[in-house]
């Protein structure tokens, strides 16, 4: 099948590569010229494990191609549009480039009535209503007797697993009332579908309505834990304790209840405000979903509260190693990261702050410059530091040389925001040791000696 991707962010590459991976004629449509060239030249925008050797290998055999071009877009028979849907002031998602494409789109129809029946697929993530709109300005172009439908196929991509959610979807949702454009949407995804894959089918509302429910729920789960584990703080129980005991119930579920420092990303924190803006806007206002966003924000504030009081309030002069920029592992996105909050108040507190991330570093210096030190690993961020903070679960960071450690540092005192390490194995390797929702094994850490400065280099 000839198949266009209008927008070549996150979604749209992943989109256009899986695409192609499955046979289909892939032609890809980004306004930026620097970015379309890049990906012409073979050089993967992103970094998403798995895609650059997919990417190269349909790059190869030519079953994807890269231009500022939407008219060629419009030859295909199926046009995605993966556009970004920023956030506006007021939280609402900011339909202009998903709008204006759809214009440009009509015109192009108008100029070539006899280009035969097409598809125009929203899977960026959008407010309900959003097809109508597509529709209504495509046809406000294209004029009335253009062949052509309006989907809402929503995307369930994990960064760092986009590239197996996509080749083996868990399901995938299909947002219309038109039979035929749904025979079309399901013969170009047969061959993604594994056994016990589900295809649903549904009006393009529900589909609209539907993806951002899933975003809202997950978000909801990690707000309840990180609350749950500032309650196990206060009473000095232990969360990963009862994570176990609530995960095992299969009406709950393992996934999504580790507390940390709360949701980031280019997902949750945008779907979650655009939700609660749209649900205002028809008068239900979501109340439980508005404390989930409230329990995020305030999720990273609370741990920067733990450093501050560790140091009696007084930051200025200390040195921090921050193990972590992306908002997750496994990604180089930093958009949202909870880390940002907790360095700008260490830069606040005249502290100095030295950063390591094994794929996020450039989104570091976009927002800091030079106001942070840099490190080329893990180990040369902890020359001299007064404390670590893990801030992303990284798996490098999660069997690290304790030893080296504590001789590197000024002082071996850890702040881990992701629970990585095991409460009782610091206190053994003389760390003060402070975590989330486990409080009952960091009163005997905070009892170990501070270690003397060190002078070993690593670089």
């Amino acid at each position: 099948m000839k198949v266009a991707v209008v927008g070549t962010g996150y979604v749209g590459l992943v989109t256009g590569v899986c695409l192609a991976e499955r046979g289909n004629d892939v032609y890809c449509v980004d306004s930026n010229p620097a970015v379309v060239e890049k990906l012409k030249r073979g050089e993967v925008t992103i970094f998403e494990p798995g895609l650059d050797e997919i990417y190269l290998r349909n790059l190869k055999k030519g079953r994807i191609e890269f231009s500022g071009d939407l008219a060629k877009a419009a030859e295909a028979e199926v046009i995605f549009l993966c556009l970004p849907t920023p956030p506006g002031e007021d939280g609402s998602a900011d339909l202009k480039y998903v709008l204006k494409v759809a214009g440009d789109l009509g015109k192009i129809f108008a100029r070539r009535p006899d280009s035969g029946y097409k598809v125009v697929v929203d899977k960026s993530t959008v407010p309900v209503g959003t097809s109508e709109k597509v529709l209504a300005e495509i046809r406000n172009h294209s004029g009335p007797a253009f062949d052509f439908d309006v989907v809402s196929n929503p995307e369930f991509l994990r960064e760092g697993f986009a590239v197996e959610d996509f080749l083996r979807p868990e399901r995938v949702v299909i947002g219309s009332v038109s039979e035929r454009a749904v025979v079309v949407l399901k013969d170009l995804y047969e061959p993604f579908l594994q056994p016990g894959s589900a295809v649903l089918v549904m009006d393009e509302k529900s589909a609209e309505v539907t993806k951002y429910a899933a975003n809202a729920f997950l978000a909801l789960k990690i707000s309840y834990m990180n609350d749950l584990a500032n309650f196990c703080d206060a009473v000095g129980a232990d969360i990963d304790k009862i994570r176990e005991g609530i995960g095992s119930d299969s009406r709950i579920g393992k996934k999504f209840l580790f507390p940390g420092l709360g949701y980031g990303g280019s997902c949750l924190p945008k779907d979650v405000k655009a939700l609660l803006r749209t649900a205002e806007d028809a008068g239900t206002p979501l109340t439980v979903l508005r404390a989930v966003e409230d329990i995020n924000q305030e999720q990273r504030k609370r741990f920067f509260r733990k450093v501050l009081t560790h140091f009696g309030g007084q930051l200025a002069g200390k040195r921090f190693a921050v193990w972590g920029i992306a908002f997750k592992p496994n990604t180089d996105d930093t958009r949202e990261a909870p880390v940002f909050y907790i360095i700008d108040e260490m830069l606040q507190a005249k502290a100095t702050v030295v950063v390591y991330d094994p794929e996020a570093m450039a989104g570091a210096r976009a927002r800091y410059g030079d106001r942070v030190v840099y490190a080329e690993s893990s180990y040369g961020a902890l020359q001299g530091a007064d404390a670590l903070v893990v801030a992303t679960e990284w798996n490098e960071f999660r069997k690290p040389d304790f030893g080296l450690m504590k001789n590197l540092m000024r002082q071996p005192v850890l702040f881990d925001g992701r629970n990585v390490y095991d409460p009782r194995k610091m206190q053994e390797h003389g760390f003060l040791y402070h975590s989330i929702g486990r409080k009952a094994y960091e009163n005997h850490a905070s009892t170990c000696p501070a270690e003397p400065e060190r002078s070993l280099e690593v670089p």
